[in-house]
């Protein structure tokens, strides 16, 4: 597997190597020995699937220490805009965002630190979406920031129009009105 830093370092960008034949594929979509020698020491310890239909937006969400998480996020099944925004605010790169397209094709995987808010869109018809992270989800420590924040300037690929949103995500605050990261 090939890791690639990001126009934010800490986020990183993963490419699998995949073995194919008339069979199918095969490729490690995780393997500690590399991910620790090349981004550090992360205790996954626990697997999250959802699956989304055409236009669905999920985040911008992330959660408040001591429950933060790291995430390694990958695509089973569709295609998906996947966007990670810092918010950290003793960073450089305090506001900016990474975005990648990740899809069952391409089977790149985003590695999304601590300290960063996170969101995807669908771009398919529908899209299984897999992620590990490091903390388990505590709903109390649950945050998130509205996906259109001109702030951010986040450019989504789809109209407004075609964009589906849970009610909770709707009321998500601006960056500046947003409980960050120190």
């Amino acid at each position: 597997m090939i890791i690639q830093s990001t126009n934010i370092p800490d986020v990183k960008l993963i490419t699998p190597k995949i073995f194919e034949d008339d069979r199918g594929y095969f490729f490690e979509s995780f393997r500690d020995d590399i991910f620790k020698k090349e981004i550090g020491e992360i205790n996954f310890i626990q697997d999250n699937e959802s699956k989304s239909s055409f236009g669905v937006m999920r985040g911008l969400h992330y959660q408040l220490p001591p429950y933060a998480q790291s995430k390694l996020v990958r695509v089973v099944k569709g295609k998906v805009l996947d966007v990670a925004v810092d918010i950290r605010k003793s960073s450089p790169y305090f506001g900016k965002y990474v975005s990648a397209e990740l899809s069952e094709e391409n089977k790149l995987q985003m590695f999304i630190p601590q300290g960063f808010a996170h969101a995807y869109l669908v771009l398919s018809d529908e899209a299984i979406f897999q992620y590990k992270v490091d903390n388990y989800y505590s709903p109390e420590h649950d945050r998130g920031i509205i996906y259109y924040d001109t702030q951010l300037n986040i450019s989504w690929t789809l109209v407004p129009s075609q964009i589906v949103v849970s009610d909770k995500d709707k009321k998500l605050p601006f960056l500046n009105d947003a409980e960050l990261f120190d």
